[in-house]
Order: structure tokens, then C-alpha cells, then sequence
């Protein structure tokens, strides 16, 4: 089964020709040069520009230029390729970084596709990963139509259930990664005179959680690095100028880097 987008105005399959894609009902979008459609008309944007901005996408492209979300990334692609998965979506998929990587451990047969609502990081993630089909949308209401996807990949991103129940088919998966509980502690001690421990994700209703696994390692990372991650984390909104000078203090600094890994089905699969 082939997965196909939907119109975002009256939720009919999309068809592409001629670099553009329509509905039955005559709804166009252009194909942009790129290689990435936006479905996310004027009309249903909060914002003149929602999602990151330029400057948090080039920050998140300058820390994922370096090696330490590699294992996370390397784990992520090797998991779902061990996954029976002719169709993936990427949901809040930035620029890309997981998106290609999975990509590239999939069969060339398999469709990936990302989706985020964030103009720039997609534009960014279409020019230089054109194995993968890109869309600008929400994933709160996503471009697609229902009960065709594999598998779901949500990294650091809202989950909402119903919209995932919508795509999946009955046997499909949903991979979330969320923080583990020491991620960036060391950071957060800059910020915070007592550190709370991130707690483990609550299972999405519908759902029915199969697996969970933590992802732990603790790198030696320079201050220049730090600050492109700072940028690219809701830390951007809390570190002062003060908080900057004293990492400015020392050339490198260990940062811990967690992360958990669950896998869900939808419950009424797992009863049957």
C-alpha cells in the first residue's frame, strides 16, 4: 500500500502532476523547487511564522554537524529497519536529521516521508536529503490520509494520540523519544539550585506501550558546541548572560546525554 498526503481543506487524497498536487475538489499546491510541498495554508496558521526559526534551525544543524546525537540517530535508523515498514513519517522531523538516516537504512522500495510545521527547517531537510518526501504541515492535523503508515517516529515532539491512531495501520508502531532522566543535567545545574529528574512518558491513549529502552552516554562537548545545543533547546529561553560567562569559564565541559526509547501499538491490536 502506498501512503498518499490528503488535502489539508477538505481532507481528500492528494494526486501530484506537473509538480503540483490536487484534490477532486481542485485544491492546489505547488511543489516548491526544493522538492517539498506546503500544506499548511495561510488560513491555519497561529503565527506569521510557526515552528523554529532560521536561527534555531542553522543552531540544531551546526550541533548535529558534530558526533554526539550520532548514537541516538545510528539507533533510531538500525530500530526501524528491524521493523516491517514499507511507509515511515518523521512527525516534527526539523531538518532532517533522523529522517535521512532512516532513509538510507531502508530499502530503496520503502517511503519516508517528514513532516514539520517549521518552513525553514524543511526547506533546509528537502535540499539536501531528496530521498525523503517533505512536507510543511501540523502533526496535530497531518497531511495524510488514514491507516497507511507503518511506522511513526516522534523525537522530542508533541504526541497526539488520536492523530497517530488516525495514521497508523492496525499493526503499526510509534517510536517516541522523550528525555531520559539525566539528559543535560549538567546544564540544568546552571539554571536550576535544585535539578529535577525528567520522568518517564505517559502512554498515549489507544495505545499500549511494548518496549522501552534508555539510550545514556556522557560526552566531552566544547563551550562553542554548547551553545549551538542552548539555542536549539527551550534552555534558549532560560540562560542569561551570566550563565554563558560561567560556561565561557572552561574550553569543554561533560554533558550527559539521555534519552528514552518506547515503542507503542494500539491497544485493540495487542487484545485481538
Amino acid at each position: 500500500m502506498t501512503l498518499h498526503y490528503r488535502c489539508p481543506i477538505c481532507s481528500a487524497p492528494l494526486a501530484e502532476r506537473h509538480k503540483t498536487l490536487h484534490c477532486e475538489h481542485n485544491h492546489q499546491f505547488d511543489v516548491a523547487k526544493e522538492g517539498y510541498v506546503n500544506l499548511l495554508p495561510v488560513q491555519f496558521k497561529k503565527s506569521r511564522q510557526p515552528g523554529d526559526n532560521l536561527d534555531m534551525v542553522q543552531a540544531r544543524r551546526n550541533f548535529f554537524a558534530t558526533e554526539h546525537y550520532q548514537f541516538l540517530q545510528t539507533h533510531l535508523a538500525r530500530t526501524i529497519a528491524a521493523l516491517p515498514c514499507g511507509s515511515v513519517i518523521d512527525m516534527g522531523c526539523g531538518e532532517g536529521f533522523y529522517t535521512q538516516a532512516i532513509a538510507n537504512a531502508l530499502p530503496a522500495t520503502s517511503q519516508v516521508f517528514g513532516v514539520d510545521i517549521s518552513k525553514p527547517a524543511i526547506r533546509y531537510a528537502a535540499k539536501r536529503y531528496p530521498q525523503v518526501q517533505f512536507s510543511v504541515a501540523s502533526i496535530k492535523d497531518a497531511p495524510f490520509v488514514e491507516h497507511e503508515a507503518d511506522v511513526l517516529l516522534s523525537v522530542f515532539a508533541p504526541v497526539f494520540a488520536d492523530e497517530m491512531a488516525r495514521l497508523l495501520k492496525p499493526d503499526g508502531q510509534l517510536l517516541v523519544v522523550s528525555p531520559g532522566p539525566k539528559h543535560l543535567y549538567e546544564l540544568k545545574t546552571h539554571i536550576y539550585d535544585e535539578v529535577r529528574l525528567h520522568d518517564a512518558p505517559d502512554c498515549p491513549q489507544g495505545f499500549t506501550e511494548v518496549v522501552q529502552e534508555h539510550l545514556v552516554q556522557t560526552h566531552k562537548v566544547s563551550t562553542d558546541v554548547i551553545k549551538h545545543l542552548i539555542k536549539m533547546t527551550p534552555f534558549a529561553w532560560k540562560f542569561k548572560e551570566s550563565h554563558y560567562q560561567t560556561l565561557e569559564q572552561a574550553s569543554f565541559h561533560e554533558v550527559t546525554f539521555s534519552f528514552l526509547i518506547t515503542r507503542y501499538q494500539k491497544s485493540e491490536q495487542l487484545t485481538d
